[in-house]
């Protein structure tokens, strides 16, 4: 043989499809580690809220109402009646009413039969707990 046929270089192109492979997978599991850390910090700060939603939103508009009219005691002072803030509520019932406005056609039929249910229902209490803490007074 020649000295030519014997430092014959035979180049491996497999390698570079190998090593890209390797480089997605790395990805892949570092993503995924990078997810299950976040849950698990979200879990150990008490941070596990429910999914972002037109809904959600809503009933935190709605909750933050009917605290507001006294109708969820306050953990903190179990023995003492929930504080009444008619004018907070209002603006609560309000805001419920300028989304229900701006949103209009927007909407899934169950996202504005939970909003008109809302308002109503909000309105409704609104009226009895005003009644009576005049009536109180």
């Amino acid at each position: 043989m020649t000295e030519q046929e014997k430092s014959k270089i035979i180049i491996d192109e497999d390698w570079k499809s190998q090593v890209e492979e390797e480089k997605e997978q790395l990805k892949r599991r570092d993503s995924d580690q990078s997810s299950e850390a976040s849950v698990s910090e979200a879990a150990d700060t008490g941070e596990g809220f429910p999914p972002a939603s037109f809904t959600s939103h809503l009933m935190t508009l709605a909750t933050q109402a009917t605290a507001a009219m006294g109708q969820i005691p306050d953990p903190s002072s179990p023995d003492e009646p929930p504080p009444v803030n008619l004018g907070f509520a209002q603006y609560m019932i309000d805001l419920l009413d300028v989304l229900q406005e701006k949103t209009s056609g927007n909407l899934t039929e169950e996202e504005a039969a939970l909003l008109e249910n809302l308002i109503h229902q909000l309105r409704m209490l609104y009226v009895e707990v005003s009644t009576k803490s005049s009536s109180a007074t």
